[in-house]
């Protein structure tokens, strides 16, 4: 499945990578990206070394995980 815009990099499809969002139906999940992200402190280095990345995976995965993150903190209120 294809999420809509903003998200349209991310899919998820439950028979790969166990059900997680991936990147544009690679076998590259957002939560390796944000690991990645992380790891590498110049563009350059991360590309060289993640060609098949882009630079809007990286904005729409850090994107995703600020939802995701927003709506952590939603159901935690409620609990």
């Amino acid at each position: 499945m294809n999420l809509r815009p903003p998200f349209d990099r991310i899919t998820i499809e439950p028979d790969k990578m166990g059900g997680a969002p991936c990147i544009r139906g690679m076998r590259i999940t957002v939560q390796r990206v944000l690991d990645i992200l992380g790891t590498y402190a110049e563009r350059k280095e991360l590309f060289e070394e993640y060609p098949y990345l882009e630079e809007e995976d990286l904005r729409q995965s850090l994107a995703f995980a600020a939802v995701a993150v927003d709506k952590s903190d939603q159901l935690a209120q409620l609990t």
